[in-house]
């Protein structure tokens, strides 16, 4: 569950009667692709040859660019039933690409292809490691944050970070 209990006007877009515009919606979509693609590798090497997850971000940033629709992008729901056939990182790693691709649709899933993206990090460190790891995918994402939606991401952070399991305490 990475929502609230109440949607935050400035995730949801103009059409639907909130305050995200279209580019700013499009630059949460690619950051949350990037997100995802970070911690591909977890999930690639515990699944060599499936695609799923990888195209879910391919087809995230091609809703982003307008290549196709949001009905076209949304369908990209294989990348959540790739991850019901592993675990761990692999898991983490795929419910992120599912995350980023669904950005198109609810532009407030950028938190969850983040949040699943730091959970990959830490999942595939040793016990030991797992802090450092997730400050380190924490400092990733945050320095390729856009200017334009470094602010609105970075609260969206603190005000759902309890039910995003606390991963953005970095």
């Amino acid at each position: 569950m990475i929502f609230g209990k109440q949607r935050d006007p400035r995730l949801v877009t103009v059409r639907r009667g909130g305050t995200l515009q279209d580019a700013d919606h499009h630059r949460l979509a690619f950051w949350a692709a990037d997100c995802a693609e970070h911690v591909l590798h977890h999930f690639e090497h515990a699944r060599p040859g499936d695609d799923r997850p990888r195209r879910a971000i391919e087809l995230a940033r091609a809703w982003a660019r307008g290549e196709i629709t949001m009905t076209q992008a949304r369908t990209a729901a294989f990348a959540n039933a790739a991850a019901r056939e592993v675990s761990g990182a692999a898991k983490q790693a795929a419910l992120a690409a599912g995350q980023a691709v669904a950005v198109s649709h609810v532009p407030a899933h950028e938190l969850g292809a983040a949040a699943y993206a730091f959970r990959a990090a830490r999942a595939a460190a040793p016990e030991e490691e797992q802090e450092q790891a997730g400050r380190l995918e924490c400092q990733w994402q945050r320095a390729r944050l856009p200017s334009e939606i470094r602010e609105l991401v970075l609260d969206d952070q603190r005000l759902r970070n309890e039910v995003c399991w606390y991963v953005f305490d970095c």
